[in-house]
């Protein structure tokens, strides 16, 4: 069984909620005390200020996915299956956490400027994991465009917050199916669709 979470936690949930559905500076420090039961003040004994909770909030997104992304791609299963984990990786993480995935899509530029490199810097690594897991699976894919696929691929999976028209685990399925499609249709085909789709 999980622990529950901390109130550290709990209040980053649900800043991330209020910032997704009102924008950043929609949002007041008072808004997010009441949205967890503590008065606003009382949240500077945990944040320093609402710039500091947007910081910790995306840099964690970004190290837990580039942690994530790495483990699956250090299994070492065949290339296609590398990608096909990756793939449900991402979808999982989408699925699971809409209100990051909106914020971290809409308020990188709200960033204090060492946080917005460091979340550059860690999305960067991540999507060179799955640049590195494109071209093994499909081979003679050249480095741009494993990289323009698996940004292709992000903005698939990440309008999951703006379109859960399925439940959980249909829209899991689709997402799968049409993200491993997509990037055996959007690189140099060598046998690999097939693979790809047994992967999945």
């Amino acid at each position: 069984m999980s622990a529950p979470p901390t109130r550290r936690e709990q209040i980053l949930a649900a800043a991330a909620d209020l910032f997704a559905r009102h924008g950043f500076h929609g949002v007041g420090i008072d808004d997010i005390g009441a949205a967890v039961g503590i008065s606003g003040p009382a949240l500077y004994r945990h944040f320093r200020s609402k710039d500091a909770m947007l910081g910790e909030m995306l840099t964690s997104i970004s190290e837990d996915l580039l942690a994530g992304g790495t483990a699956r791609a250090e299994r070492a299963g065949t290339p296609a299956a590398t990608l096909a984990e990756l793939v449900r990786f991402q979808v999982d993480f989408a699925l699971d956490n809409p209100a990051l995935i909106a914020v971290q899509e809409r308020n990188l530029g709200n960033l204090a400027d060492p946080d917005r490199r460091r979340v550059r810097t860690l999305q960067r690594r991540y999507v060179e994991v799955w640049v590195d897991a494109i071209r093994s699976a499909v081979p003679g894919t050249d480095e741009p465009t494993g990289r323009a696929a698996a940004h292709a691929v992000f903005g698939l999976i990440n309008s999951t917050p703006h379109s859960r028209y399925l439940d959980r685990d249909q829209m899991a399925e689709l997402l799968r199916g049409m993200a491993l499609a997509a990037l055996s249709n959007a690189t140099v085909l060598d046998g690999a669709r097939d693979d790809l789709t047994k992967a999945g």
